[in-house]
């Protein structure tokens, strides 16, 4: 094993700096769709593990609790050889999860690559996390190709006949076809990004058993659907997996179908970094330059108890090397390179030097974090934040079983949420609790039980999960006057909701202050705001916008960063129940200020602002938010109606029910507060025969007669007074 690994070592190395050869790439897909299996079979064919092992060691899933459960939770990187036409090419391959709680892994890992592998169920078909992936996939600009893996299942399972094979996985390529023209039009028909088997974008086969097929390869093997059939109906799936094996079959589809990093830049950088694509720097992106600046992109963060962080990522430009000093987006010191490497799955490999277009380990980023970007260039743009399709839902408090342990936990909750930017840690100052917000139970459990008990030691007492909510305003009001403690400045408001197509830009996305100014206002105005308020965005804080319409203040600019202060303090934590605001537009119209420095400073402003914006919320219509999930359940129809019942009594909606055979889908969607205890329920209601996920579908106004009620525990919760506030708590 030692022998092989280290070949392909220096097979790997020795394709590093030909970009033409490389192909960066994610295995995405719904949970249990076959991926890590998939990622087996590729490792298998390529040399790097036993062919007799595939598909069995899951060599992606090397972490306990990704064993244990058996499903993947953490997205893997591996680096490979594949041979086609005699020539050689590098495969760096990303394993993602599937599970809905770590889809934020997912989108991370699409941030690196430029190509996805979509992994389908033959027989459950598009699923809901198949959407979620390929919506990160097309976010990013990743182009995808599909396989649809389990067809033996069709075959032995759903007993199909032979002439209705190809009909059933027509079926599927124009679901997803359809899914890709919804999401993205102008790739599905200019880029042509269309999934089609007879360009050999489609692959089918069966990871389990190591075989597939595409049209190409029956050219070439003259091994077709017939006889896809006639082997899976006599068992004989071995013979078929030696003539049109699997990793043959995909990756010779993903050398053709992927593009390479030269390719992808020059179509990805103008989505993921907004500077100047005519400076020095933004041509170096676009054409993947090794010789210049390095640009470097931090998509995932590992603790190795060895060698401390270990910040993974995309090499956009430059070639990176031991000792290199690198600027950190959001920090002003440089960062040391201690060493470079490349990952082999729960390995890393120390290399000399990664040349652009890679995916590269790096040692000594003390100060990065997740989405930081690293380069050479003091001014660098960073790249566009990355967006994550969900957002925290739950929280547990968090307190250490034994007192010595305090220092110990502080410091694993700061790792955690720089490796996981899904995850958010806060102290609460009244309570003095360590709180944790994440995707869900599992996610929470797995940071609680994983990533602080096992890999760090700390025994710790969680609370029950607590849902998290949102504030916002449904009218407007202003102008409203905050007064500075010292009387002297007064800043006056209005607040209104954030128009919609606005909220959603930025929550997308595809609107942020890293824009050029001209580009920022031409999309605004696009999106129906008018010029005078759009040329004076000044802030955008979450999904809530500051708006300058003063005119002519002396001393303004020299405070506006006090000014943004006091918004963040404001809606970081809102009037109604201190629960994070979104999609709140506030306009500064008038400013009075003291023209001495010393009247006019942070314990001054800030406090000024922050009542001036918690009182204006309060009179704008304050409305709690909560977050909503779609539930999708698959049960035999004899047990349909116990499973409407199950979400309806939940403050549920069906939304739609099909039958498929004998089993029903049904789609509908609840209050995340309400769905604590469901898989248990569910359970029991459908004799355990019922098949369920969900999928994050953002937040809703709670019902207004409950509004008062859940305003008032929140607030009991939190150890604040239990009374609705008013404006008036807040405004002289």
């Amino acid at each position: 094993m030692a022998t092989r690994g280290k070949k392909m070592v220096e097979r790997v190395t020795g394709l590093m700096d030909k970009p033409t050869l490389i192909r960066n790439i994610g295995i995405c897909a719904h949970i249990d769709h076959g991926k890590t299996t998939l990622s087996d079979n590729l490792l298998g064919g390529s040399g790097m593990i036993s062919m007799d092992l595939a598909g069995k060691q899951l060599f992606m899933d090397f972490d306990e609790e990704e064993q244990a459960r058996g499903i993947t939770i953490n997205a893997a990187n591996v680096s490979m050889v594949h041979e086609v036409g005699g020539e050689e090419y590098l495969i760096n391959l990303i394993d993602t999860p599937g599970h809905v709680d770590f889809g934020g892994d997912v989108t991370r890992a699409m941030r690196a690559v430029d190509g996805a592998v979509v992994v389908v169920d033959a027989v459950e078909g598009t699923m809901p996390q198949t959407e979620t992936v390929l919506r990160q996939a097309l976010r990013e600009n990743v182009k995808p190709i599909l396989f649809i893996n389990k067809v033996d299942r069709l075959i032995n399972e759903l007993k199909i006949e032979k002439k209705d094979m190809p009909i059933r996985l027509a079926k599927v390529i124009d679901h997803v076809n359809k899914l890709v023209r919804n999401m993205s039009p102008e790739h599905y028909e200019k880029d042509g990004w269309k999934l089609d088997a007879a360009k050999g974008t489609v692959c089918f086969g069966s990871a389990l058993y190591k075989w597939a097929v595409s049209i190409p390869s029956m050219k070439a093997s003259g091994i077709g659907f017939n006889e896809v059939y006639d082997y899976c109906k006599s068992g004989n799936m071995k013979d078929l997996a030696l003539k049109s094996p699997l990793h043959s079959v995909l990756l010779d589809a993903v050398v053709h179908h992927l593009p390479n990093p030269l390719e992808a830049q020059k179509r990805r950088i103008p989505v993921i970094w907004r500077g100047d694509k005519e400076s020095k720097v933004g041509k170096d992106l676009m054409t993947a330059n090794p010789n210049e600046e390095i640009v470097f992109m931090v998509t995932k963060i590992l603790t190795d108890p060895h060698a401390g962080e270990v910040a993974v990522g995309r090499l956009f430009a430059g070639t990176l090397a031991r000792g290199q000093e690198l600027y950190i987006s959001g920090t002003a010191t440089t960062n040391r390179v201690q060493s470079v490497a490349i990952s082999m799955g729960a390995d890393r490999v120390e290399v000399e030097k990664i040349p652009a277009g890679n995916i590269a380990a790096v040692t000594g980023l003390r100060d990065a974090i997740v989405g930081s970007t690293g380069s050479t260039v003091r001014e660098m743009t960073p790249f566009e934040a990355i967006k994550h399709v969900s957002e925290p839902v739950m929280t547990v408090a968090v307190e250490a079983k034994n007192m010595k342990d305090l220092p110990k936990l502080v410091e694993a909750l700061r790792q955690v949420a720089k490796e996981d930017p899904t995850v958010k840690v806060e102290i609460n100052e009244e309570t003095g609790e360590h709180l944790i917000s994440g995707m869900g139970e599992l996610h929470l459990e797995i940071v609680t039980k994983s990533r602080i008990t096992r890999d760090r030691g700390i025994e710790v007492i969680t609370s029950e999960p607590i849902v998290v909510y949102r504030e916002t305003v449904i009218s407007k009001a202003g102008p409203i006057e905050g007064k500075s403690p010292n009387k002297h400045n007064r800043f006056y408001v209005h607040i209104e909701p954030l128009e919609q197509p606005i909220f959603d830009a930025i929550k997308n996305g595809d609107f942020s202050m890293n824009m050029m100014e001209m580009d920022r206002r031409k999309m605004l105005e696009s999106l129906g705001m008018n010029k005078d308020e759009a040329k004076g965005v000044t802030h955008v804080y979450g999904t809530n916008m500051l708006i300058d319409q003063t005119k002519g203040i002396q001393y303004l600019k020299e405070t506006m960063e006090l000014i943004i202060e006091g918004m963040e303090e404001a809606l970081k934590n809102g009037p109604l129940a201190r629960e994070p605001a979104q999609g709140i537009k506030i306009r500064l119209v008038d400013v009075k200020l003291h023209e001495d420095a010393v009247h006019r400073g942070p314990a001054q402003v800030i406090p000024a602002m922050r009542t001036a914006v918690q009182g204006g919320v309060l009179m704008s219509g304050p409305t709690l938010l909560e977050p909503v999930q779609k539930v999708f359940i698959s049960v035999p129809q004899t047990q349909m109606g116990a499973a409407v019942r199950e979400i309806q009594g939940r403050r549920g909606v069906i939304n739609d029910i099909q039958s498929e055979g004998d089993m029903s889908i049904i789609e509908g969607q609840a209050p995340v507060a309400e769905l604590f205890g469901f898989a248990s329920d569910i359970r029991g209601a459908t004799e355990g025969r019922a098949l369920w996920n969900t999928e994050f579908l953002g937040f809703f106004p709670v019902p207004g007669s409950m509004q008062n009620e859940i305003v008032i525990n929140i607030r009991k919760r939190k150890g604040l007074k239990a009374e609705i506030p008013r404006p008036s708590d807040f405004l002289e």
